[in-house]
C-alpha cells in the first residue's frame, strides 16, 4: 500500500504551507478572539502582513488598511466580497483569512455557469435516497452547510460567473444563518455555529456576465483589491513567489536585480499606461497583473536553468512575456510593439538587461503582427 505521507504536491493549502507560522501565532496569541476564531484579529493581521520580530513572512503586498477592514468585516454579520482586476491576489487573500481564522481553507465553491444550488445548500445521495427515503444519512452537505456546522469560513470564487438564481441562494443564508431542509420535516434546519462567514470574489472584468442583485450586495461588505502600485513591493513579491515555486526543485537559477527590474518596469508601464518618466502609453487589454509577472519570472527562470547557463536575462523575460501580451488581440500586439520600439529601445542604450530584452521583444512583436 502506498504511503500517502510521502507524497509531494504542486501546491498545498495555506494552512499547510504556513503551518509553523500559524502554530507560533497560536502559542503566543494573547489577544481577545471572536467566537469561533482560531486566532485573534491582531494575530490574523500579523499572519497576512508579516511580522519580522516573530519571523512571520509578508504574504499580501498591497493596501494594509484593506486587510484590517476585511478582518473587521469577517467579525460582523456581513460577508466579505473581494473585487478587483484579475491577478490581484483576491483568492489568495481569502485563502489566508480562512487558514488563519478557521484553520482550514478547503471549503470552497468555484463559481461557473454550471454551478448548481446543491453547491450552496445541499444535495442527495440518490442511491441511498431511493433505498431509504429522505434522511440525514442520504443528504450531501454543500461546502456552505459544512462551514455553518463547523463554524468556519467558506469561500465562493468568481461569484458573478454563477447564474443569478444561484447567487441569490446565499441571501437567506447570510441573513438568517440557517439552511432549512423541508424534505426532513418542518423543524429540520442547519444553523450556523459561531465563526461562520462567507468570503466571495469577483473580477471587475466580469461585469455584465451575471450582475449581483442589490439584495445580495447588501449582504456583503465590498473591498476592492487594486494592483500593486509600489514597484519595490512588487519586486519583493515576485522574488518571494518565484523562490517558493522553485523550492522543491534541484535547480538554482540566478535572477539578477537589473533583469527583474526590466520585468517589473515593463509590467507596471503597460498596466498603468504611463512610464515612470511620465510618457503616456496605450494600455493593452491583456491582464498585466502581478500574478502574470510571477508566471513570467518563473518561466524565464526555468528556461534559464534547463535550457541555458542558469542566469536569467532580459531575453528570457521577453520570450516569456510575449505569451502574456500577444494572445488574440491584434491591437495589443501593436501596442506592445510600440512600447518595444520606443521605451525599450531607449532604455536599451544604457542597460544590457534592457538591450537583451529589446533584441528579442522586437522580433517577437513583429512575428505577432504577422498572425
Amino acid at each position: 500500500m502506498r504511503d500517502e505521507s510521502c507524497k509531494t504536491y504542486l501546491r498545498r493549502p495555506a494552512e499547510s504551507r504556513y503551518e509553523d507560522e500559524l502554530q507560533r501565532l497560536a502559542e503566543t496569541d494573547e489577544g481577545p478572539r471572536p467566537p469561533g476564531w482560531r486566532l485573534s484579529p491582531k494575530a490574523v493581521r500579523r499572519f497576512v502582513l508579516g511580522d519580522e520580530k516573530q519571523g512571520l513572512s509578508r504574504k499580501f503586498y498591497g493596501d494594509d488598511a484593506l486587510v484590517e477592514r476585511a478582518i473587521v468585516s469577517l467579525m460582523g454579520e456581513q460577508g466579505l466580497m473581494l473585487v478587483g482586476e484579475p491577478g490581484t491576489a483576491k483568492s489568495m487573500l481569502g485563502e489566508l483569512f480562512s487558514a488563519a481564522i478557521s484553520g482550514a481553507s478547503d471549503l470552497l465553491i468555484q463559481g461557473s455557469a454550471s454551478t448548481s444550488e446543491d453547491a450552496i445548500r445541499y444535495g442527495w445521495n440518490y442511491a441511498m435516497l431511493i433505498a431509504e427515503g429522505p434522511s440525514r444519512r442520504a443528504l450531501v452537505p454543500s461546502p456552505v452547510m459544512q462551514a455553518m456546522e463547523a463554524g468556519q469560513i467558506v469561500r465562493m470564487e468568481e461569484i458573478t460567473r454563477c447564474p443569478p438564481e444561484i447567487q441569490d441562494s446565499l441571501i437567506s443564508i447570510l441573513s438568517e444563518k440557517t439552511i432549512t431542509i423541508p424534505e426532513l420535516g418542518r423543524a429540520t434546519a442547519v444553523r450556523a455555529a459561531p465563526g461562520f462567514n462567507v468570503i466571495g470574489t469577483a473580477n471587475l472584468r466580469d461585469r455584465g456576465v451575471n450582475e449581483m442583485s442589490s439584495a445580495i450586495k447588501r449582504r456583503f461588505n465590498f473591498e476592492t483589491v487594486s494592483p500593486i502600485a509600489d514597484r519595490t513591493f512588487e519586486r519583493e513579491l515576485i522574488e518571494a513567489r518565484v523562490a517558493s515555486r522553485l523550492a522543491g526543485q534541484t535547480i538554482e537559477p540566478t535572477l539578477p536585480a537589473d533583469v527583474l527590474d526590466v520585468l517589473v518596469s515593463a509590467f507596471s508601464d503597460l498596466r498603468s499606461g504611463r512610464t515612470a518618466e511620465g510618457v503616456a502609453l496605450d494600455k493593452p487589454t491583456a491582464v498585466m497583473s502581478t500574478a502574470e509577472a510571477v508566471n513570467v519570472a518563473h518561466s524565464a527562470s526555468l528556461e534559464a536553468a534547463y535550457l541555458a547557463d542558469g542566469v536569467v536575462t532580459g531575453a528570457h523575460m521577453a520570450r516569456q512575456m510575449a505569451g502574456v501580451v500577444l494572445k488574440d488581440d491584434e491591437a495589443d500586439i501593436r501596442k506592445f510593439q510600440a512600447y518595444v520600439d520606443h521605451v525599450a529601445k531607449d532604455r536599451a542604450r544604457s542597460s544590457k538587461a534592457w538591450r537583451d530584452f529589446y533584441d528579442v521583444a522586437r522580433s517577437v512583436g513583429r512575428q505577432g503582427e504577422g498572425r
